[in-house]
């Protein structure tokens, strides 16, 4: 098992930050419940589907594209002129979808550009191997929408080949890693953007085997709201915190956003390459795990408040294509703003979580993300300046 136990040198045991606080807490469970119950009002001035402007210049890696908000969003960046690539780990499964969303989309114009390539989230090894495929055919990356991700709930502890827990893999640690080694394509394609599908909540539904209405069960997962990282316990292993999967959940989002600011602050105006942080909402997916029954008794209650998956994914579509997305990237920057800019559900500026905002846990987020991934400390000005780095994974790592 690969992680730390040292503490970090800037903080003393005695006054190192074990969990969140309790006010930290109670403003985080409101944030949750306050996004299940007002998502609709908040939303309704959104149209569904969410209309984009001219995509046909630009070059879109989706992750995670084979089902739910991901799946959205590649078929409608794909139908507005967008080429799309699906970065999935079932190949053939998103050629099915490819051949299907064509054969819906003939005689409406010109065939869809949409490839698939593999990715496997769960292997640092694969995640390399994309990027260098991608980098090697020297084009540009417009946007890259970090969508796929994982909650094994109430399952046992499970670890990644890589030795990582399977949350913190999946939700951040191979997210960043991708991020970051495609910045050559993503300098390229300047003005381009990062979009990190983060989230406050989800709902999860799945069908009944046999049944023709959606009736098993719901879960409302806490997201980054109520998260908390110990960047000397990513892999919740020390025994300070006892795991469950709520736990690494959360905590692998608000990693996310943590890492996601401070490549923000990194990135240079130059660059053209903006870093974006949202929320989907509380969406209906089709990602099923047995859930506690007593949570059944709500289901009758649950449509009104949910999203649909098409209706989910408009917050993405709105990061990776709005306009207006690069200036207010760059009022952040020059504000010397905390945080990355985080887009709500409702299409519009929101302020993340208050652990959220504590720097100096980011900063050590950030350092020892890259630890973990296998990259060097200066990786980000290195790429920049068109240099190569060492990568402990990949083909080196073969």
């Amino acid at each position: 098992m690969s992680d730390e136990t040292a503490s970090s040198p800037s903080l003393s045991p005695a006054k190192k930050k074990q969990s969140l606080g309790w006010m930290e807490w109670m403003r985080g469970w409101s944030s949750v419940f306050g996004e299940i119950l007002f998502q609709r009002i908040t939303a309704s001035h959104l149209e569904n589907p969410l209309p984009l402007p001219s995509v046909n210049d630009l070059t879109c890696v989706v992750t995670g594209s084979t089902s739910g908000i991901g799946r959205e969003t590649a078929r409608q960046l794909a139908e507005a002129g967008a080429h799309v690539v699906m970065a999935v780990r079932n190949t053939k499964a998103a050629q099915e979808l490819i051949q299907q969303w064509q054969n819906e989309w003939s005689g409406k114009g010109l065939p869809l550009n949409i490839e698939a390539m593999e990715v496997d989230l769960l292997s640092l090894d694969s995640v390399v191997r994309f990027a260098d495929a991608w980098n090697a055919r020297l084009g540009p990356l417009h946007v890259l929408i970090n969508n796929a991700g994982v909650f094994a709930m109430g399952e046992a502890q499970k670890f990644s080949e890589d030795g990582y827990e399977q949350h913190m893999q999946v939700n951040h640690l191979a997210p960043a890693l991708l991020s970051v080694l495609l910045l050559p394509s993503l300098i390229r394609g300047s003005p381009s953007r990062i979009i990190n599908v983060n989230s406050v909540v989800s709902f999860i539904i799945t069908d009944t085997a046999g049944s023709k209405s959606l009736f098993s069960t719901f879960l409302f997962s806490l997201m980054h709201c109520v998260g908390f990282v110990d960047p000397d316990d990513m892999n919740v292993v020390s025994g300070r915190r006892k795991y469950s999967s709520l736990i690494g959940y959360s905590s692998s989002k608000l990693a996310q956003i943590m890492f996601s600011s401070i490549l923000f602050k990194k990135l240079p105006l130059e660059t053209g390459v903006s870093v974006v942080c949202l929320s989907p909402g509380v969406v209906l997916t089709n990602v099923a795990r047995d859930l506690p029954r007593f949570l059944q008794a709500l289901y009758a209650i649950i449509p009104y408040f949910i999203f649909s998956p098409q209706e989910g994914c408009r917050s993405s579509l709105f990061s990776a294509t709005d306009p207006q997305i690069p200036e207010y990237w760059e009022t952040l920057k020059t504000d010397d703003w905390p945080v990355c800019p985080f887009i709500s559900q409702d299409c519009r500026p929101a302020n993340p979580s208050e652990e959220a905002h504590n720097t100096e846990t980011a900063h050590r987020v950030w350092e020892k993300t890259l630890e973990l991934v296998g990259l060097p400390l200066d990786a980000v000005e290195k790429l920049i300046e068109g240099e190569n780095i060492h990568r402990r994974y990949g083909e080196q790592h073969e």
